[in-house]
């Protein structure tokens, strides 16, 4: 019975050291749990949020560029928010589909022939001027959907429709320059194939004219000696075919010809060398360059502390560079940095600051240092006020002396005199 009682007690004293240890050990159970059930929700719950309907689409704006383009001739517009070198690398896995703004059917509809949408891009051709609207594409995969707007303007090949159709190009007067004939890379695949015909003012240019090159294998057109009388519309034309129907592909051009900026040697012809100073104040260094009469545009002009970038060496702000001034007096132009300093301190009068200008035709560098201002004594001022009293003393002195040895040499005179 004795025994019975001892492993009666053994047993519950076991069970207590047991019940212990789970306890001890059930808040880190509690929390491995924890962490499964949350690791298996990551992957089989899926948030409410992504977008899997149309209705869920961000709508991120309209494109900037709009489509100018001439009835009867191919379009292809592209889906501006892929961008077509990345369009082989998305599209196992981004669907695209458009439609037009006015009409919730998507395009290209069921019976529609003349559009198609390849490689994410939506062709249409011919196009008719009542295709002009805004187009919007959307772009959907698993976790996202978004889209974007185009817009597309078509219009009768006119003279009257060339301001609206046509794109701006810039050559310089008396300079050699090229056209571009832009937007093709749809019809033109094979470059070194490609075959572009220039027309000028609707009248095709000649191939042998030494005034107009056509660069074989690009859809460039080079100018020589670009004059005033080289501006106005131009037209480049490519061939493309389709299910065995030839298409031409044009684009116009209007070219402006700017005069060539005349450019002269800046010459730095401010700031003196040494620029002084007092401690604590706030003091404007002008870097001023003159110009004559070349132009402001291409010439560059900064300061720098020791060799290093003012912005560099005082990015707190203390030491800063002001704005760029350019301005015309008596018909020549001059350009004006300041240099900043709120306040001078002690190191500014070790500092080796130095104003650069530069152009294509010369580059110049001035050095200027802060050297500190006398500071104002009383010494300074009574020293020299003690000199002139000094001197007027004397003077009032030597006066009197003087008048008094002649009021003497008088007196004898009479003496001798009336002897």
């Amino acid at each position: 019975m004795e025994n019975l009682f001892q492993d009666t007690l053994l047993q519950s004293a076991g069970s207590e050291i047991s019940i212990s240890r789970v306890l001890r050990k059930l808040p880190e159970t509690m929390f491995i749990l924890y962490m499964l059930i949350m690791g298996v929700s990551a992957f089989t719950i899926q948030p409410e949020e992504h977008p899997g309907a149309a209705e869920n689409c961000q709508f991120r704006g309209k494109y900037f560029k709009t489509d100018f383009r001439v009835e009867g001739e191919p379009v292809v517009l592209r889906c501006p928010q892929v961008q077509p070198w990345l369009w082989t690398s998305v599209s196992p896995h981004t669907s695209l589909a458009w439609r037009k703004n006015d009409s919730a059917r998507m395009v290209p509809g069921k019976e529609e022939t003349r559009m198609w949408v390849q490689d994410g891009a939506l062709w249409i051709l011919p196009a008719l001027q009542e295709d002009s609207g805004t187009y919007i594409c959307t772009a959907r995969n698993a976790s996202y959907c978004d889209e974007m707007s185009v817009e597309l303007r078509v219009f009768e090949k006119t003279e009257a429709s060339l301001p609206f159709i046509s794109y701006p190009q810039i050559l310089t007067l008396s300079t050699s320059g090229f056209l571009v004939c832009p937007d093709l890379s749809e019809f033109t695949h094979n470059k070194m194939d490609m075959k572009i015909q220039w027309y000028k003012d609707s009248v095709l240019l000649d191939q042998d004219n030494e005034k107009f090159l056509n660069v074989k294998g690009t859809s460039r057109l080079l100018i020589h000696n670009v004059s005033v009388e080289d501006a106005g519309y131009y037209s480049c034309a490519v061939t493309f075919t389709h299910e065995g129907m030839l298409y031409n592909v044009s684009r116009n051009i209007e070219l402006r010809v700017n005069k060539k900026e005349e450019e002269t040697i800046p010459v730095i012809i401010s700031p003196h060398q040494t620029i002084l100073a007092s401690l604590g104040s706030r003091l404007t260094i002008p870097c001023k360059v003159f110009l004559g009469a070349g132009t402001q545009s291409t010439t560059m002009l900064w300061w720098m502390a020791n060799n290093t970038k003012i912005e560099n060496a005082y990015q707190g702000g203390r030491v800063a560079q002001g704005q760029r001034q350019e301005y015309s007096e008596n018909n020549e132009n001059y350009i004006e940095v300041p240099l900043i300093f709120d306040p001078v301190i002690r190191e500014d009068l070790n500092t080796d600051f130095k104003c650069f200008v530069r152009n294509t035709l010369s580059f110049q560098m001035l050095h200027a240092t802060v050297k500190e201002a006398a500071s104002f004594s009383w010494g300074m001022v009574l020293a020299p006020l003690s000199l002139v009293i000094l001197v007027l003393v004397g003077i009032i002195w030597m006066h009197r002396r003087c008048k008094h040895r002649s009021g003497k040499a008088y007196s004898w005179t009479m003496f001798k005199t009336g002897h």
